[in-house]
């Protein structure tokens, strides 16, 4: 659905984008990852047709974002970090009028307004000003416009920035419904967020690819094992509590060996087990990697 090669912008001296190339398949949730300045939002931008790259070239759908834009456009559904609404228009409205600037036909407006009411949970706000919404109740309008002509890449850009851990679970939902009906980009820096409602992972560092993998590989790979002890003082007055130091071990049989030795040293054994690899640390290593040591 997506393919981007060698991608470069820059504004001025300073190189947003350097050499980006990565692929999306077809069907897949993938998020899109990387800190506040990493080049995500300007990938997005170019992906959107809303600016050119420098250098290199994307596609979407097999249309260029350049020399094909208005085919581009009609492929894809995008939703900013500020979604610009309407607050003085009521949803269905804003919507209906939406559906419309989109080229959605006469006769399918009706249909398509209520099938993005239904996906996107807003039954019981179609009557409502769009300024008395929440935060979570106008990103969920704002997906809906971005579902209301049906395209085949959804692209978000940070969609719960903002909202409360409810409106984060709420929103995920319906990300994680769209799966397989459409592809959708998901761009943030909410490590957990993307862990629980993408299949892929793209992470973008200092306008560069850092990795690009599975929500499966990540979470699956090899098991770590951890070791925590504390001082049997320590341990008396608090009573266990799960403080402590705290070690990582590539295997059972190195925790264990180490757990025994600090328990041989006097120490009290808190905490022995598996921990399994999260997208936090993969973040957090390919990231390391290219931070230059001072």
């Amino acid at each position: 659905m997506i393919n981007v090669e060698n991608l470069s912008k820059h504004y001025g001296a300073f190189t947003a984008l350097d050499g980006v190339s990565f692929h999306v398949a077809t069907g897949r949730v993938v998020g899109f990852l990387g800190a506040n300045g990493a080049g995500k939002t300007t990938t997005l931008r170019i992906l959107s047709c809303f600016m050119p790259p420098s250098a290199g070239m994307a596609t979407v759908g097999g249309f260029d974002t350049v020399r094909a834009s208005d085919d581009v456009r009609r492929l894809i559904g995008y939703m900013p970090e500020s979604v610009p609404l309407y607050g003085d228009m009521r949803v269905v409205e804003y919507l209906r009028f939406r559906a419309r600037l989109k080229g959605v036909a006469s006769d399918c407006v009706s249909a398509a307004l209520e099938r993005v009411i239904s996906q996107c949970h807003l039954q019981e706000k179609r009557r409502s000003l769009i300024r008395a919404l929440s935060k979570g109740q106008r990103q969920r309008v704002g997906l809906a416009d971005a579902l209301i002509h049906d395209p085949r890449l959804l692209i978000l850009d940070e969609p719960t920035s903002g909202l409360d851990p409810d409106q984060r679970v709420e929103v995920r939902s319906l990300i994680a419904a769209l799966a397989g009906e459409h592809t959708v980009l998901l761009s943030t820096h909410i490590l957990p967020e993307a862990e629980a409602s993408c299949s892929d992972v793209i992470i973008i560092h200092k306008g560069r690819i850092a990795a690009s993998t599975s929500i499966a590989e990540v979470t699956g790979g090899e098991q770590r094992w951890r070791v925590r002890v504390a001082d049997r003082d320590y341990a008396v007055t608090t009573g266990a509590s799960a403080a402590g130091t705290l070690t990582r071990w590539d295997s059972a049989e190195a925790a264990s060996q180490h757990a025994a030795r600090e328990v041989s040293a006097g120490r009290v054994l808190l905490e022995v087990g598996p921990e399994k690899r999260t997208l936090e640390d993969l973040f957090m290593s390919v990231v390391a990697e290219r931070i230059p040591t001072p």
